[in-house]
Protein backbone atom coordinates (compact mmCIF):
# COMPACT_ATOMS: atom_id res chain seq x y z
CA UNK A 1 0.00 0.00 0.00
CA UNK A 2 1.57 3.27 -1.33
CA UNK A 3 1.23 6.05 1.87
CA UNK A 4 -0.32 9.49 1.25
CA UNK A 5 2.97 12.12 1.58
CA UNK A 6 2.92 13.38 4.38
CA UNK A 7 1.33 17.02 4.22
CA UNK A 8 -1.84 14.99 2.94
CA UNK A 9 -0.89 13.04 5.72
CA UNK A 10 -1.64 15.27 8.07
CA UNK A 11 -4.72 17.20 6.31
CA UNK A 12 -6.92 13.58 6.07
CA UNK A 13 -5.86 12.79 9.76
CA UNK A 14 -7.13 16.40 10.43
CA UNK A 15 -10.29 15.64 8.52
CA UNK A 16 -10.33 11.90 10.38
CA UNK A 17 -10.75 10.51 7.27
CA UNK A 18 -7.58 8.02 7.38
CA UNK A 19 -7.93 4.86 9.19
CA UNK A 20 -6.35 3.83 12.39
CA UNK A 21 -4.50 1.54 11.03
CA UNK A 22 -2.73 3.76 8.81
CA UNK A 23 -1.98 6.14 10.99
CA UNK A 24 -0.20 4.21 13.10
CA UNK A 25 2.63 3.03 10.43
CA UNK A 26 2.46 6.61 9.38
CA UNK A 27 3.86 7.41 12.55
CA UNK A 28 5.98 4.66 12.75
CA UNK A 29 7.70 5.73 9.60
CA UNK A 30 8.13 9.20 11.12
CA UNK A 31 9.76 7.96 14.40
CA UNK A 32 11.73 9.51 16.11
CA UNK A 33 10.90 12.94 14.99
CA UNK A 34 12.58 13.84 18.33
CA UNK A 35 14.88 13.35 20.94
CA UNK A 36 14.58 9.84 22.82
CA UNK A 37 15.34 9.20 26.10
CA UNK A 38 16.89 5.99 27.57
CA UNK A 39 16.49 5.70 31.02
CA UNK A 40 19.15 3.79 33.11
CA UNK A 41 18.80 3.24 36.99
CA UNK A 42 22.68 3.02 37.70
CA UNK A 43 24.94 5.28 38.01
CA UNK A 44 27.46 6.00 34.41
CA UNK A 45 30.37 3.85 34.36
CA UNK A 46 28.58 0.71 34.58
CA UNK A 47 28.06 -1.81 32.40
CA UNK A 48 24.49 -1.77 31.63
CA UNK A 49 25.31 2.14 31.46
CA UNK A 50 28.22 1.21 29.00
CA UNK A 51 26.08 -0.95 26.99
CA UNK A 52 23.09 1.22 27.08
CA UNK A 53 25.99 4.60 25.46
CA UNK A 54 26.66 1.77 22.70
CA UNK A 55 23.31 1.54 21.22
CA UNK A 56 22.29 4.66 22.06
CA UNK A 57 25.03 6.04 19.59
CA UNK A 58 24.40 3.74 17.31
CA UNK A 59 19.90 4.42 17.25
CA UNK A 60 21.19 8.20 17.24
CA UNK A 61 23.70 7.37 13.96
CA UNK A 62 20.62 6.04 11.78
CA UNK A 63 17.77 7.72 12.92
CA UNK A 64 19.41 11.29 13.18
CA UNK A 65 17.64 11.58 15.84
CA UNK A 66 19.52 12.07 19.39
CA UNK A 67 18.77 8.73 21.81
CA UNK A 68 20.08 10.32 25.22
CA UNK A 69 21.03 8.39 28.20
CA UNK A 70 19.47 9.46 31.31
CA UNK A 71 20.56 8.14 34.62
CA UNK A 72 18.05 7.71 37.18
CA UNK A 73 19.60 5.73 40.03
CA UNK A 74 17.64 4.65 43.34
CA UNK A 75 15.88 1.93 44.69
CA UNK A 76 17.70 -0.79 42.78
CA UNK A 77 16.50 0.26 39.33
CA UNK A 78 13.07 0.68 40.80
CA UNK A 79 12.89 4.54 40.21
CA UNK A 80 14.23 4.56 36.77
CA UNK A 81 11.09 1.96 36.43
CA UNK A 82 8.46 3.95 37.80
CA UNK A 83 9.38 6.78 35.61
CA UNK A 84 9.45 4.94 32.35
CA UNK A 85 5.89 2.99 33.61
CA UNK A 86 4.38 6.95 34.23
CA UNK A 87 5.67 7.85 30.70
CA UNK A 88 3.31 8.72 27.61
CA UNK A 89 3.51 5.06 25.58
CA UNK A 90 4.89 7.00 22.27
CA UNK A 91 8.47 5.55 21.79
CA UNK A 92 10.06 8.86 23.44
CA UNK A 93 11.06 7.39 26.97
CA UNK A 94 12.51 3.35 27.07
CA UNK A 95 13.89 2.10 30.04
CA UNK A 96 17.14 0.02 29.50
CA UNK A 97 16.38 -3.58 31.53
CA UNK A 98 18.79 -5.91 32.93
CA UNK A 99 18.05 -9.22 35.19
CA UNK A 100 17.96 -6.88 38.78
CA UNK A 101 14.22 -6.16 37.12
CA UNK A 102 13.39 -9.50 37.13
CA UNK A 103 14.42 -9.87 40.42
CA UNK A 104 13.05 -7.01 41.74
CA UNK A 105 9.33 -8.18 40.43
CA UNK A 106 9.36 -10.61 43.73
CA UNK A 107 12.00 -9.71 45.95
CA UNK A 108 10.25 -6.01 46.30
CA UNK A 109 6.85 -6.30 47.70
CA UNK A 110 5.25 -3.02 47.64
CA UNK A 111 5.98 -1.63 44.32
CA UNK A 112 4.10 0.95 42.58
CA UNK A 113 3.86 -0.89 38.71
CA UNK A 114 3.85 -4.28 37.83
CA UNK A 115 7.33 -4.79 35.74
CA UNK A 116 6.01 -7.77 33.69
CA UNK A 117 2.43 -6.11 32.69
CA UNK A 118 3.48 -2.36 32.81
CA UNK A 119 6.87 -2.38 30.92
CA UNK A 120 6.74 -3.94 27.08
CA UNK A 121 9.78 -5.50 26.30
CA UNK A 122 11.71 -3.73 22.87
CA UNK A 123 14.92 -6.08 22.27
CA UNK A 124 17.92 -7.66 23.87
CA UNK A 125 21.31 -5.94 23.70
CA UNK A 126 23.67 -7.96 25.42
CA UNK A 127 24.22 -11.56 27.92
CA UNK A 128 26.56 -12.58 29.92
CA UNK A 129 27.87 -15.48 32.48
CA UNK A 130 28.63 -14.90 36.19
CA UNK A 131 31.75 -16.84 36.84
CA UNK A 132 31.76 -18.83 39.92
CA UNK A 133 35.37 -18.04 41.64
CA UNK A 134 36.96 -19.30 44.71
CA UNK A 135 40.09 -18.31 47.03
CA UNK A 136 42.96 -19.87 45.77
CA UNK A 137 43.55 -21.18 49.22
CA UNK A 138 40.58 -23.54 48.98
CA UNK A 139 41.53 -27.05 47.71
CA UNK A 140 39.63 -27.25 45.16
CA UNK A 141 39.24 -26.79 41.05
CA UNK A 142 36.40 -28.06 40.18
CA UNK A 143 32.18 -27.54 40.51
CA UNK A 144 32.03 -31.13 41.70
CA UNK A 145 35.20 -30.58 44.57
CA UNK A 146 33.23 -27.52 45.76
CA UNK A 147 30.05 -29.35 45.57
CA UNK A 148 31.57 -32.26 48.12
CA UNK A 149 33.58 -29.69 49.86
CA UNK A 150 30.04 -28.01 51.16
CA UNK A 151 28.73 -31.10 51.87
CA UNK A 152 31.33 -32.33 54.28
CA UNK A 153 31.10 -29.67 55.99
CA UNK A 154 27.99 -27.74 56.05
CA UNK A 155 27.66 -24.05 56.51
CA UNK A 156 30.80 -23.61 57.11
CA UNK A 157 31.83 -22.09 53.11
CA UNK A 158 30.94 -18.45 53.18
CA UNK A 159 30.12 -16.56 49.60
CA UNK A 160 29.95 -13.22 48.99
CA UNK A 161 27.59 -11.12 46.90
CA UNK A 162 26.96 -7.32 45.30
CA UNK A 163 24.18 -7.02 48.47
CA UNK A 164 21.23 -9.01 49.11
CA UNK A 165 19.09 -9.76 46.31
CA UNK A 166 21.32 -8.86 44.15
CA UNK A 167 21.76 -11.41 41.01
CA UNK A 168 25.05 -12.73 42.57
CA UNK A 169 23.20 -13.61 45.74
CA UNK A 170 20.49 -15.08 43.76
CA UNK A 171 22.49 -16.89 42.01
CA UNK A 172 24.36 -18.47 44.85
CA UNK A 173 21.17 -19.46 46.28
CA UNK A 174 19.81 -21.27 43.24
CA UNK A 175 23.64 -22.91 43.46
CA UNK A 176 22.79 -24.17 46.73
CA UNK A 177 19.47 -25.54 45.89
CA UNK A 178 20.17 -27.41 42.97
CA UNK A 179 23.87 -28.79 44.77
CA UNK A 180 22.18 -29.68 47.66
CA UNK A 181 24.23 -27.80 50.30
CA UNK A 182 24.40 -24.90 52.61
CA UNK A 183 26.80 -22.06 52.88
CA UNK A 184 26.68 -18.61 54.62
CA UNK A 185 25.90 -15.63 52.87
CA UNK A 186 28.33 -12.67 53.54
CA UNK A 187 26.11 -9.25 51.66
CA UNK A 188 28.95 -6.54 50.60
CA UNK A 189 27.89 -3.29 48.86
CA UNK A 190 28.70 -3.56 45.27
CA UNK A 191 31.50 -6.21 43.82
CA UNK A 192 34.54 -4.21 44.89
CA UNK A 193 34.28 -4.65 48.39
CA UNK A 194 33.17 -8.26 47.85
CA UNK A 195 36.36 -9.29 45.21
CA UNK A 196 38.73 -7.32 48.14
CA UNK A 197 37.79 -9.89 50.96
CA UNK A 198 37.61 -12.96 48.58
CA UNK A 199 41.04 -12.13 47.19
CA UNK A 200 42.16 -11.53 50.89
CA UNK A 201 40.45 -14.91 52.41
CA UNK A 202 37.86 -12.89 54.17
CA UNK A 203 34.87 -14.48 52.11
CA UNK A 204 35.67 -18.44 50.53
CA UNK A 205 33.75 -17.82 47.20
CA UNK A 206 31.55 -15.49 45.20
CA UNK A 207 29.38 -15.33 41.93
CA UNK A 208 30.98 -12.53 40.05
CA UNK A 209 30.63 -10.91 36.45
CA UNK A 210 33.84 -11.40 34.32
CA UNK A 211 34.97 -8.05 33.65
CA UNK A 212 36.03 -7.70 37.33
CA UNK A 213 37.04 -10.41 38.09
CA UNK A 214 38.68 -11.54 34.99
CA UNK A 215 42.38 -9.19 35.86
CA UNK A 216 42.09 -11.02 39.33
CA UNK A 217 41.88 -14.51 37.61
CA UNK A 218 44.42 -14.66 34.79
CA UNK A 219 46.93 -12.99 37.76
CA UNK A 220 46.54 -16.23 40.14
CA UNK A 221 44.56 -13.90 42.84
CA UNK A 222 41.05 -15.68 42.19
CA UNK A 223 40.83 -19.60 41.37
CA UNK A 224 37.62 -19.84 37.89
CA UNK A 225 35.80 -22.92 38.40
CA UNK A 226 32.95 -22.25 35.84
CA UNK A 227 30.84 -19.78 34.20
CA UNK A 228 27.14 -19.83 34.99
CA UNK A 229 25.42 -19.99 31.29
CA UNK A 230 24.09 -22.68 29.33
CA UNK A 231 26.89 -22.84 27.36
CA UNK A 232 30.81 -22.32 27.34
CA UNK A 233 31.93 -18.60 27.06
CA UNK A 234 33.82 -17.29 24.54
CA UNK A 235 36.64 -15.56 26.03
CA UNK A 236 36.83 -18.85 28.51
CA UNK A 237 36.27 -21.50 26.34
CA UNK A 238 38.62 -23.90 28.29
CA UNK A 239 36.32 -22.96 31.53
CA UNK A 240 33.39 -25.66 32.25
CA UNK A 241 29.63 -24.80 32.61
CA UNK A 242 27.85 -25.16 35.80
CA UNK A 243 25.37 -26.90 33.85
CA UNK A 244 27.94 -29.64 32.89
CA UNK A 245 27.80 -30.72 36.73
CA UNK A 246 24.67 -29.66 38.16
CA UNK A 247 22.15 -30.61 34.94
CA UNK A 248 19.47 -27.62 34.87
CA UNK A 249 21.37 -24.81 36.06
CA UNK A 250 21.95 -21.39 33.93
CA UNK A 251 21.76 -18.16 35.25
CA UNK A 252 23.75 -14.94 33.16
CA UNK A 253 22.58 -10.88 33.09
CA UNK A 254 21.17 -9.26 30.80
CA UNK A 255 20.63 -6.08 29.26
CA UNK A 256 17.77 -4.97 26.55
CA UNK A 257 15.26 -2.40 25.88
CA UNK A 258 11.66 -1.76 27.70
CA UNK A 259 9.21 0.42 26.55
CA UNK A 260 5.87 1.38 28.20
CA UNK A 261 2.95 -0.62 27.68
CA UNK A 262 0.77 -0.09 24.92
CA UNK A 263 3.43 1.79 23.27
CA UNK A 264 2.40 1.19 19.27
CA UNK A 265 3.75 -2.28 17.76
CA UNK A 266 4.86 -0.75 14.91
CA UNK A 267 7.41 1.57 17.10
CA UNK A 268 8.32 -1.34 18.94
CA UNK A 269 9.04 -3.84 15.54
CA UNK A 270 10.92 -0.35 14.15
CA UNK A 271 13.13 -0.36 17.17
CA UNK A 272 14.05 -4.34 17.20
CA UNK A 273 15.02 -4.79 13.33
CA UNK A 274 17.28 -1.19 14.27
CA UNK A 275 18.78 -2.22 17.19
CA UNK A 276 19.07 -5.85 16.14
CA UNK A 277 20.56 -4.61 12.75
CA UNK A 278 23.21 -2.89 14.97
CA UNK A 279 24.16 -5.90 16.64
CA UNK A 280 24.70 -7.81 13.66
CA UNK A 281 27.61 -4.69 12.90
CA UNK A 282 31.53 -6.20 13.92
CA UNK A 283 32.40 -2.55 15.99
CA UNK A 284 29.46 -3.05 18.02
CA UNK A 285 29.84 -6.85 18.42
CA UNK A 286 33.57 -5.93 19.49
CA UNK A 287 32.38 -3.37 21.97
CA UNK A 288 30.03 -5.64 23.71
CA UNK A 289 32.44 -8.63 24.02
CA UNK A 290 34.96 -6.11 25.88
CA UNK A 291 31.67 -5.38 28.67
CA UNK A 292 32.35 -9.51 29.34
CA UNK A 293 29.06 -10.40 27.09
CA UNK A 294 27.36 -11.55 23.67
CA UNK A 295 25.08 -9.55 22.05
CA UNK A 296 21.39 -10.79 22.45
CA UNK A 297 19.49 -10.68 19.26
CA UNK A 298 15.76 -11.39 19.86
CA UNK A 299 12.68 -10.51 18.44
CA UNK A 300 9.76 -8.53 20.73
CA UNK A 301 8.50 -11.71 21.13
CA UNK A 302 11.66 -13.42 22.49
CA UNK A 303 13.29 -10.72 24.68
CA UNK A 304 9.40 -10.68 26.54
CA UNK A 305 9.23 -14.92 27.42
CA UNK A 306 12.58 -13.89 28.34
CA UNK A 307 12.14 -11.51 30.97
CA UNK A 308 8.82 -13.87 31.70
CA UNK A 309 11.39 -17.03 32.53
CA UNK A 310 13.70 -15.02 34.35
CA UNK A 311 11.15 -13.39 36.98
CA UNK A 312 10.05 -16.83 37.81
CA UNK A 313 12.84 -18.26 38.06
CA UNK A 314 14.04 -15.76 40.31
CA UNK A 315 10.92 -15.38 42.13
CA UNK A 316 10.61 -19.25 43.22
CA UNK A 317 14.50 -18.78 44.27
CA UNK A 318 13.56 -15.72 46.34
CA UNK A 319 10.69 -17.53 47.76
CA UNK A 320 12.49 -20.86 48.46
CA UNK A 321 15.08 -18.80 50.09
CA UNK A 322 13.22 -16.27 51.88
CA UNK A 323 14.86 -13.28 50.89
CA UNK A 324 14.08 -10.41 52.29
CA UNK A 325 14.93 -6.51 51.65
CA UNK A 326 17.38 -5.44 54.41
Amino acid sequence: MKLPHRRHFLHLAGGATVLPAVARIAKAETYPARPVRLIVGYPPGGSTDIAARVIAQWLTEQSGQPFIIENKPGAATNVATEAVVRAPADGYTLLVVNSTNTINATFYQNLNFNFVKDIQMVAGIARSPLVLEVNPALPVSSVGDFVAYAKADPGRLTFGSFGTGTLSHVTAEFFKTKAGINMLHVPYRGAAPMLTDLIGGRVQAAFDAIPSSLPHIKAGELKALAVTTGSRFEQLPDLPTVGEFLPGFEASAFVGIGAPKNTPPEIIEKLNSEINRGLANGDMQKRIAELGSATLVTSPTEITQLVAQETEKWGQVIRLANIQPE
